[in-house]
């Protein structure tokens, strides 16, 4: 067994007993790096030297028996559009490819005081948007289960790193699916938190109504560990819920009987492959044996949520984006004839494809004339979209169906149309219009290919969430398969 396939609390007693030491966890993060990542490409930057030196300090902890973290010396892995002190942040755009922060986000800060270890930034599409990887403006992440496939996005780095073992866990963003479809393509645990439980102080914006960080694990109980590190309200941050945080680990009892299922029709309708649809309904079976029931539901307003989404994540975006514009920070063009072509050419020569098109989309939503029309019926469409989880919440505790309609897909098969791009996060969209939790768990295989069991709760109900997710992970061995790279 891998040291990164442990659970946690076996590393935890291991380092307790001296049987292991953290430089040792870094230096296996650190070598599987080197032996995996020419082909994985999941980091942009590394910080060797500074996980080393805080390696040797943990490390003089343990022998002197100092107090210990909740994620002692775990080597982890941060999206690179969640900002770092003296270490690159770079949204993977060229706009911000000498960006060095000089101060950390409110995650980072809450994991260094769970004394993990930052082991680098990873690969992400361009400002978070993208569900491929590909829209990185350095390189594509690859999928470590079959390298020619993508691992999903816009946090396909923070998801292949942790099936490839380079670290034992990861941050990402998810904004309208991208903590949970790239867990899913990897078969990993992927949970997007409800809105407002972690803070998104140092995140870079993409869409700030819809924005959230959440851990990418292999397994749930880790995902619990990380969430209770990670959660808690922020002054700083004018959307932090300031609600009590629970005992998320406590909820971990592999008890579900009596929870009550809905499955949406629409989630297993038209544009779900038939292979997907075995594996989600085979998992509700097994929710059946361990004493939960499960019934049919609808969510009317699912097939407006896409159309929903990109209007109002595009015209966040267009607004958010705005400070970009060579002259606060980031990359800024060489030899401008004026102040208007310093911000033409600064944002032409930054931004990638992807970013421009949805600057566009929302500028043009946003515009007068066509604010009503668009920008403000988009608002209007979220909030049924919402109340069709609030009402379907009144009779079940969790909804439950894919993760996302098909497994991964070949790299360059569908960057060319955004429109089926964009259809692929249609099972995750509207959870994050409705900013409820929801988490991704392995249920089984497709061509190879890993598919993901998508469990959504009710606001603020995470540990119904977690202890769903676990039942079902402890009667199952999809999340102890591992690739063969």
């Amino acid at each position: 067994m891998a040291l990164f396939d442990l659970r946690l609390q076996d590393i935890h007693n291991q380092l307790t007993s001296k049987e292991l030491s953290v430089n040792e966890l870094v230096d296996e993060s650190y070598k599987r790096i080197a032996q995996t990542d020419e082909s994985i490409k999941a980091f942009l930057t590394l910080n060797e030297d500074g996980a080393r030196a805080a390696a040797a300090e943990l490390d003089k902890l343990l022998q002197e028996d100092g107090e210990r973290g909740l994620l002692f010396g775990l080597p982890a892995g941060i999206k690179d559009n969640i900002v770092t002190e003296g270490l690159l942040t770079t949204c993977a755009s060229q706009f911000l490819s000498n960006y060095d922060p000089i101060y950390d986000a409110a995650v980072v800060k809450k994991l260094k005081a769970a004394q993990s270890i930052t082991i680098g930034k990873l690969n992400m599409d361009e400002f978070a948007m993208g569900g491929s990887n590909e829209n990185s403006s350095f390189f594509p992440t690859r999928n470590p289960w079959n390298t020619d496939y993508v691992p999903g996005g816009s946090s396909g780095g923070s998801a292949a790193s942790v099936a490839a073992g380079q670290v034992y866990f990861s941050l990402g963003s998810d904004t309208g699916g991208s903590i949970r479809q790239p867990a899913a393509y990897c078969g990993i645990v992927g949970l997007k938190p409800t809105y407002g439980l972690v803070s998104r102080f140092g995140l870079v914006a993409f869409a700030s109504s819809l924005d959230q960080i959440g851990p990418l694990t292999k397994n749930v109980e880790d995902s619990a560990y990380v969430l209770q590190a990670i959660a808690g309200y922020d002054p700083m941050d004018s959307t932090s819920a300031n609600v009590e945080i629970p005992d998320y680990l406590s909820s971990l009892t592999g008890d579900v009987k009596g929870l009550r299922i809905g499955v949406p029709k629409e989630y297993l309708g038209q544009g779900i492959d038939p292979k997907v649809k075995e594996s989600v309904l085979a998992a509700l079976k097994q929710f059946e044996s361990l004493g939960a029931t499960w019934e049919e539901v609808s969510l009317p307003h699912t097939e407006y949520a896409v159309a929903t989404y990109y209007l109002l994540a595009s015209s966040e975006a267009s607004s958010n984006l705005a400070r970009f514009d060579g002259v606060r920070y980031g990359v800024r063009t060489d030899n401008p004839d004026n102040l208007i072509d310093l911000y033409r050419k600064s944002r032409s020569q930054g931004f990638g494809d992807e970013v421009k098109r949805r600057i566009m989309l929302g500028t043009y939503a946003l515009s007068s004339g066509y604010y009503d029309a668009y920008y403000l019926k988009a608002q209007k469409v979220r909030t049924l979209i919402k109340q069709d989880f609030d009402n379907v919440f009144e009779n079940y505790d969790l909804i439950i169906g894919p993760t996302a309609p098909t497994t991964a897909f070949r790299i360059g098969e569908q960057v060319g149309d955004p429109l089926t791009m964009y259809l692929n996060d249609i099972c995750t969209i509207p959870v994050s219009l409705a900013g409820v939790p929801a988490i991704s768990v392995p249920c089984g295989f497709a061509d190879g290919m890993p598919v993901g069991l998508q469990i959504i709760g009710k606001a603020f109900d995470e540990r119904t969430v977690l202890r769903a997710a676990h039942a079902f992970e402890q009667h199952t061995d999809h999340h102890k398969q591992r690739p063969q790279l």
